[in-house]
Formats: C-alpha cells, sequence, structure tokens
C-alpha cells in the first residue's frame, strides 16, 4: 500500500460556489477514490481561500464583518463540497489560525529569498496579481477575464526572487519531474517562466487588512497567492511536523485560469523551502454555456446547484465527468443534458440493470460474484493513471453499450421459453459477472449508482430495483 496525496484549488468565498469549483472537486474525487479501489491510502485535501482585496470589498459591499462574511462562505463551499460526494480528508481554510501561523514560518523559512523594493505600474484586483507593461498593452488596458480595467498602482512590497529557481523550474518541467497535463500547456508554462519577473508577495496595509501580517513587518499584509499556495502543506502541519509521508502530492488540481500560479510562483516556494515538487499537476479546462464563457453580464451562467436538483448528483457527475473532456474546454446545453441523461443514463444503464436483474429474478438466476470482480482492466488502469479520465468514463461506457447488444443477440428469455436451463445460466451469469466488472470500473466516477447495482445483483437472490435507477424526464 502506497500513499498518495490528491489536492484540489482552494476557491475564493467570494461568490456561490460555481461550474469549475464542481469539475475540479469531482476530478480530484475520482483521483481519490479509484486510488483507493487500487489499495493505496490516500489524502484528498479541500479548502477555501479567504483573504484578500476582493473578499474584504465584498463584505464591505454587505455590510457585514468580514470575518463574518468569510465565516458563512466557507460554510457554503463546505456543505457544496458535501453535496458533490467528495471523499475529501482534509479541509483547510486560509482564516485557520494553525495556517496563519504555520505560512508566517513559511515566511521566515523563505527570507534569503524575500527583499523589499517599490513598484509602479498595472494590477488587476480580480486576478489578484500585478501585470506586466507588456500583457497590459496586449489586452488593452482590460482584463480579459474580468472585463475591467486595470489600476496603476505605486506602493512598496516585498517581492520574491522567482530568478532564483529558474533554472531547476525549467528543468523539473521539461524532465517532467514536475508533469503538467495536459502537455500543450507545459509548453505554455515554458514560455510563460521566460517571462515571470520576481513576484510580489505583499500589500501594504494602506492597501490591504485582510489578511495574514507580515512578520516583522506591521505596514504589510501577505500577498494572497503566497498565502493560498502554501495551504497544501499546512493542512498536512508543514512546517513543525514531517510530511514526506505525504508529500509531494500525487497529483494537484486546478484550473487553467491559476496554472501559472502554480506550475511557475508554486515551484519556486517549494524550492526555496527545500521541499520536492509535486509529481503531477492536472489542468482541467472551462465549462462554456452554448458556446460562450460563461458570464453574469451576458446572464448564461449555469448554477451547479441547479443541475443537481433537476436531475440528481449522479447525472451530474455522469456529464461533466464523460461529456466534458479532463483538458479542454466544453460546451453545456440543457438539450445536450438531456439527451445524455435520458438516451445514455436512463436506457444504456439504468435499461440494462433493470433487464438483467428482471431475466434473473424470473429465471432465479443466483452467482457467485466472487473476487475477481474487483480487479480493472489494463486500459482503464493506463488511462486512469494518465488522468485522462473523461476517456476512462468512455471505455466503461462501450462496455455497458456492449452488454446491451450482447442481450439482444443472446436473448436469454428465448433460452428460458426454450427450457435450455443450463445454456441461460451460462448466458446470465456472463452478462451479470461483465456488468459488476463495468461497475467497478464505474465506481470512481458515479459511486451511489455502482453500490446501488453491486446490492442488486451480490445478494443471495437476485431482485430488479424497485423504481428505476434514472427515470426518464
Amino acid at each position: 500500500m502506497t500513499k498518495k496525496y490528491i489536492t484540489t484549488a482552494i476557491p475564493y468565498v467570494n461568490g456561490k460556489p460555481h461550474i469549475g469549483h464542481a469539475i475540479d472537486y469531482c476530478l480530484a474525487d475520482v483521483c481519490a477514490r479509484y486510488y483507493r479501489a487500487c489499495g493505496d491510502s490516500v489524502k484528498l485535501q479541500v479548502g477555501t481561500d479567504e483573504h484578500g482585496n476582493k473578499i474584504a470589498q465584498k463584505a464591505k459591499e454587505l455590510n457585514v464583518p468580514v470575518q463574518e462574511y468569510v465565516d458563512e462562505n466557507a460554510a457554503n463551499f463546505r456543505s457544496f463540497i458535501k453535496k458533490l460526494n467528495v471523499s475529501y480528508t482534509d479541509f483547510v481554510r486560509t482564516t485557520d489560525k494553525k495556517h496563519e501561523q504555520r505560512v508566517k514560518e513559511i515566511w521566515q523559512k523563505l527570507s534569503g529569498h524575500i527583499y523589499k523594493a517599490e513598484y509602479e505600474g498595472w494590477y488587476c484586483v480580480g486576478c489578484e496579481r500585478y501585470i506586466t507593461e507588456k500583457e497590459c498593452q496586449e489586452n488593452g488596458g482590460i482584463c480579459p477575464d474580468h472585463q475591467k480595467p486595470y489600476e496603476k498602482l505605486k506602493e512598496e512590497n516585498y517581492y520574491y526572487r522567482v530568478a532564483d529557481f529558474k533554472e531547476q523550474i525549467r528543468d523539473a518541467i521539461e524532465e517532467d519531474e514536475i508533469l503538467i497535463l495536459p502537455d500543450f500547456r507545459k509548453k505554455e508554462m515554458m514560455r510563460l517562466l521566460e517571462e515571470t519577473p520576481d513576484v510580489s508577495i505583499s500589500r501594504p496595509t494602506s492597501q490591504l487588512t485582510w489578511g495574514v501580517p507580515v512578520p516583522g513587518d506591521e505596514s504589510q499584509v501577505m500577498y494572497v497567492w503566497m498565502d493560498a499556495l502554501a495551504n497544501y502543506i499546512t493542512v498536512l502541519g508543514y512546517p513543525e511536523k514531517d510530511i514526506s509521508g505525504w508529500w509531494p502530492a500525487t497529483a494537484q488540481f486546478v484550473g487553467k485560469d491559476i496554472l501559472r500560479f502554480h506550475a511557475i510562483l508554486w515551484p519556486a516556494l517549494l524550492l526555496g523551502l527545500g521541499l520536492p515538487l509535486p509529481k503531477t499537476i492536472v489542468s482541467h479546462g472551462m465549462v462554456l454555456a452554448d458556446g460562450q464563457k460563461m458570464s453574469k453580464s451576458i446572464g448564461n451562467v449555469v448554477e451547479p446547484l441547479e443541475v443537481i436538483d433537476k436531475y440528481g448528483l449522479e447525472a451530474f457527475r455522469y456529464y461533466f465527468l464523460r461529456h466534458v473532456d479532463t483538458f479542454a474546454d466544453a460546451d453545456f446545453t440543457w438539450d445536450k443534458y438531456d439527451d445524455a441523461y435520458n438516451n445514455e443514463l436512463a436506457n444504456d444503464l439504468g435499461n440494462l440493470v433493470q433487464r438483467l436483474a428482471t431475466l434473473a429474478s424470473k429465471n432465479d438466476i443466483r452467482i457467485n460474484t466472487g473476487t475477481s470482480i474487483a480487479i480493472y482492466s489494463e486500459e482503464y488502469d493506463d488511462l486512469m493513471r494518465e488522468y485522462k479520465f473523461s476517456k476512462a468514463f468512455d471505455l466503461v461506457w462501450v462496455k455497458i453499450q456492449g452488454l446491451n447488444k450482447r442481450i439482444d443477440e443472446e436473448k436469454p428469455w428465448n433460452l428460458a421459453k426454450e427450457g435450455e436451463i443450463a445454456k441461460l445460466y451460462t448466458c446470465m451469469c456472463g452478462l451479470i459477472k461483465d456488468l459488476l466488472q463495468a461497475n467497478h470500473e464505474l465506481a470512481p466516477f458515479l459511486p451511489e449508482t455502482a453500490e446501488k447495482i453491486q446490492n442488486v445483483f451480490a445478494g443471495d437472490k437476485i431482485q430488479p430495483p424497485k423504481t428505476p435507477l434514472f427515470p426518464k424526464h
């Protein structure tokens, strides 16, 4: 048994959970469930990022104390994560006192790579980062993600000397010591690394008070990314605990919009601490709505809770884990979702289980599921270990569709009518065992459904579900 540490990007609590958060959680959960089923010991981290100007401004708009605001929103995210049935083991909040103390100790450990300097240039509040003159010009002075003009700032900050580690980071990315997926993102990060200047890691208290104070300098507060990225190791107890049993992380799941921080700044911080780099960073794409980026101003935002409430969690996980490519942007429409639910979940899987269980019950077919069911096919294993989850899900679905075809071809009901009991038993046992094999591979994606299917066929007497697994809409 080996230890696997899986992480998710901790979201800002200045708004409601959205589809992007759900994708992050679901991918990491699939990964964690798969490794557990392989016999590994797994930690899965989730949490909330609660410092910074965006949060302070939002609390001010709502006229509530900042701590009260983040407490309420952190609870909302925790509830959302549970609703997605994410099998997390550790929940971290950046306002936790232990986290704040550990971040201060981390700052002091990195002090040899930190210096103070004056900055004059562009800043995006939405991105919580400084913008180079080149990037500002390329974007016409407006942030493409937040559609707001960059602000001109002049202030004295602390900087982290990323230049101290550029060569090591470049070598680590080139040699896949830190594997960035998909591969085209790796090339993108190599280009960005060359352009990355030393990074500001603090803000003056005249501009920001809601954050972790810089040790030894009350005039400065830690920049939110410095505070937030450290969560992956502070939640393990670093620096007072030896985290080598769990670190480096097996896989860190992030959206493509924050990959640069995880592929450049985060490795620079880890190298400064003398810690190994994460083994893999998995960058997933965005979900579009009718071909457009989701936006409140356009009014095309798809609320994840609305989707879950309409069709149920397992249908949500099905669509966004199979029909949304793990690495690429994908499109969501209600028509596509309805079609996937009715023609795939209800027909392919739900109807298959109902038909097989009914035939088995009528003909008193009983099988010994045995231990041979609990193994994965080599192709499935390869895809899962390469984090190609949507392709692995497709592979499982091909098996499910193949079973439907076999039932139609082998016609077990005719064997029952003709009294061919031995042939019927062989036919049914083959179909059921192959279904349970596919179901084992389905479990990381649809854990509740897989458990229901296992319960239908694994008892002393097979009984069809009293209600369809996926009633048609």
